[in-house]
């Protein structure tokens, strides 16, 4: 055997045994979580929950890191292009995988990540004043029908899931809306409350002023009707049978990452989701889990990634 071969098979076997104990010590310090999104809201909550029970299982904290802005692409873009040791992490939600087709981006959802789990979705929908839609959503389309572009509807964010699915609707029901953009749910509700604002999109937050009777549900996206609001009627009972909307979301890592971290963050996330904490965040907001391993996870991406492409050029949307 000629020596260069014979001192790396050498240096492959010393080594070998210091990459296994490096692992086997995985984590020996806190891990970092980022949130792209503000403390206090849905997604922060339901992430801190997460995080509370990973930190039991792996044995390390997992510290939560809100990065609010940038169309909620903080934290995929410093995740891309951090060291893939396993000790800085991201949720990845569904926004910040569509906005990569609408503006140049630092990184590529399919290339720069290592998926850890699928985790879940939001619960979304679209609410009115109460009495503005006696008729349901029955009423918005024959409206708008009479008047094209005349009816609003609001959401939080202009190219956002609720922004893109009501567009997607209105163009299934051949009709067209005036689209307006808030900075969150709190100025949508305030906007129709003041009756300047004819319909609001967005979380389940918006339940509470159904719950007051201020409001009402036009329709939910969700697969079934929510037990909180079982009168409110799901986008699939309205005759749009693929419209499941619900903003999917999960766990990534840097490109690259070692096979046996992987696992390990994998592990403790996935134990994490079973914890009663964190299925009562979900409850809070009317979230359910969707439970997908690294590898369904990837394979969820792809299908994602494609999606979101062909609705992109469907409904030619811009930036802006």
């Amino acid at each position: 055997m000629p020596p260069v071969t014979r001192r790396l098979l050498l240096g492959a076997a010393i080594a070998a045994p210091a990459l296994a104990r490096a692992q086997s010590r995985f984590p020996d310090r806190p891990i970092s979580l980022i949130v792209p999104f503000p403390p206090g809201g849905t997604t922060d909550v339901v992430l801190r929950a997460l995080a509370e029970g990973a930190s039991r299982h792996l044995g390390q904290q997992v510290v939560v890191e809100n990065k609010p802005g940038a169309a909620n692409t903080l934290g995929p873009q410093q995740v891309a292009r951090a060291r893939p040791d396993g000790y800085l992490v991201t949720q990845l939600p569904a926004s910040a995988v569509r906005i990569q087709f609408l503006q140049r981006m630092p990184y590529d959802t399919l290339r720069d990540f290592t998926p850890l789990l699928h985790v879940s979705g939001y619960t979304f929908g679209a609410v009115a004043k109460a009495g503005r839609f006696p008729g349901g959503w029955a009423d918005v389309v024959a409206e708008a029908k009479r008047r094209p572009g005349v009816i609003t509807v609001g959401n939080t964010g202009a190219n956002g899931t609720p922004h893109v699915a009501m567009m997607e609707l209105a163009q299934r029901e051949g009709v067209e809306f005036n689209h307006v953009s808030f900075r969150g749910d709190a100025d949508g509700t305030q906007a129709i409350l003041g009756g300047h604002l004819d319909i609001m999109t967005g979380g389940s937050g918006l339940g509470a002023m159904v719950d007051g009777g201020q409001a009402q549900w036009l329709h939910v996206w969700t697969p079934q009707r929510l037990r909180r609001w079982p009168d409110a009627p799901t986008l699939v009972e309205l005759g749009h049978p693929s419209m499941v909307i619900t903003s999917p979301f999960g766990i990534v890592a840097p490109a690259g990452l070692d096979p046996a971290i992987t696992r390990v963050l994998h592990d403790g996330f996935a134990a994490a989701m079973r914890e009663p904490g964190f299925t009562a965040a979900l409850d809070r907001y009317d979230m359910v889990a969707d439970y997908k391993d690294s590898a369904g996870y990837a394979a969820f991406l792809r299908e994602l990634v494609a999606r979101e492409q062909q609705t992109i050029e469907r409904l030619n949307l811009r930036t802006g």
